[in-house]
């Protein structure tokens, strides 16, 4: 293999199996005799040229850490602006790189990260460094176009599922003199994906969810407050999954925090289940109860998807892969090529085609009253939740984590100014 190095970092929210992806990469690099230096906190770490030497992981820590939750290298949310708005940084990327001889960029992450590698690519290209960008997936809101799904959400979904099931059983058994709705709040800011997911909990219109509230569709709270009470008067209470992203017919997000932006400008949601919690118990005088699983759903390792974590590994492997043949400016997808039984494999495709662009939830997966999920969005979900990946436990009776604690190598440049 040429001399050069391998970076790799990560982006944006974490999920439970995207250190199984780290491990697919370090592991496929190493077998190919290729160093892997890794950013700490993301694109910050080679901004500031706080460059993690990942040589210091064995090889138990690092079938440890194939199994561990969060981004052992840290990440961020930090977008870079265009490169004529601010060049001097991407310079700086540069500049990193060549003092690292780093020859091939992998950044995993979900919309914006494949768009920072996209940008990247371009610099490299049109200044003639010998640099390789390719794009790594990840997200729980599974809103990446091209790919059948992503790494991150089946985890995420699963536990989507079995929370809204369990808690289902919580619910019912306490509905007669007490609760009798429960609303359980979904990350998704613009794709309903993950409240989709809670559909999986049961089939039939008395099993809970019975009502789950999607981005795709306006909410209004007439029709709602009339299918609370009607299925609270069938069924004996009622089950509702809220994607954080829901809106009101004119636009506006149901849950706006104040109306803050994240440090990708999006808007910071949160607080939607306690919205309409508050709002049910007033217009219709039930006792209600909520709750927001935030990190929870994206971190729960110990209920990770088997398809999840196989194809978390999966696209890391393929990433090293297109990389060291030269395949500058794409990233590996998941195509599904059957569905009984399931199959899937992994293909390259154009960053692109996938920077800044997103992918909702088909009409043909919510349900005609829009309430619910078809059974084509069932047939879709399933595969993806399928199979328990567990993490091995210690005799203390919780998961053995790996707390990854690796030197930076010496820097070679001065301090980074913005």
């Amino acid at each position: 293999m040429a001399a050069g190095t391998l970076f790799y970092a990560q982006s944006g929210g974490v999920t439970a199996v995207i250190n199984a992806t780290a491990a697919a990469v370090i592991r496929a690099a190493r077998a190919r005799r290729v160093p892997v230096l890794a950013g700490r906190n993301g694109i910050l770490g080679a901004l500031r040229e706080e460059l993690i030497d990942t040589s210091a992981l064995s090889a138990a820590e690092l079938k440890a850490l194939a199994h561990t939750p969060g981004g052992a290298f840290g990440s961020c949310r930090y977008k870079l602006k265009s490169l004529q708005d601010d060049r001097a940084q991407y310079e700086r990327l540069l500049e990193v790189f060549r003092a690292h001889d780093v020859r091939w960029f992998l950044y995993n992450g979900g919309n914006d990260s494949a768009d920072t590698a996209l940008k990247i690519a371009q610099l490299a290209e049109e200044s003639g460094y010998p640099l390789v960008c390719v794009g790594v997936p990840k997200t729980v809101d599974n809103d990446l176009p091209l790919t059948d799904t992503c790494p991150g959400f089946g985890s995420a979904a699963k536990y989507t599922a079995v929370s809204v099931r369990e808690a289902a059983l919580d619910v019912a058994a306490m509905a007669d003199t007490s609760t009798k709705v429960f609303v359980y709040e979904a990350m998704g800011r613009h794709a309903g994906w993950l409240a989709a997911a809670a559909g999986l909990a049961g089939q039939g219109p008395d099993a809970a969810p019975h009502l789950i509230l999607f981005p795709e569709r306006p909410f209004e709270e007439a029709p709602f407050f009339a299918r609370v009470r009607e299925v609270v008067e069938r069924v004996g209470y009622c089950v509702v999954v809220a994607s954080e992203g829901i809106r009101t017919p004119d636009g506006r997000f149901v849950a706006d925090a104040g109306g803050g932006k994240d440090a990708f400008g999006h808007t910071q949601l949160g607080g939607v289940a306690s919205h309409l919690a508050a709002r049910v118990k007033d217009a219709l005088g039930y006792k209600v109860h909520w709750t927001l699983p935030d990190y929870l759903q994206r971190s729960a390792r110990h209920l990770a998807s088997e398809t999840d974590w196989q194809q978390a590994m999966a696209v890391g492997e393929a990433a090293v892969e297109y990389a060291l043949k030269g395949m500058n400016g794409v990233m590996p997808i998941i195509r599904r090529t059957g569905d009984r039984p399931y199959r899937w494999t992994v293909r390259p495709a154009p960053l692109a085609e996938i920077a800044n662009r997103e992918r909702k939830m088909p009409p043909e997966f919510i349900r005609e009253d829009g309430y619910g999920i078809t059974d084509a969005a069932r047939r879709y979900l399933e595969p993806l939740i399928r199979g328990e990946a567990y993490p091995p436990y210690g005799r203390d009776g919780l998961p053995k984590y790996l707390d990854v604690r690796l030197p930076l190598v010496e820097k070679r440049l001065g301090p980074w100014t913005r």
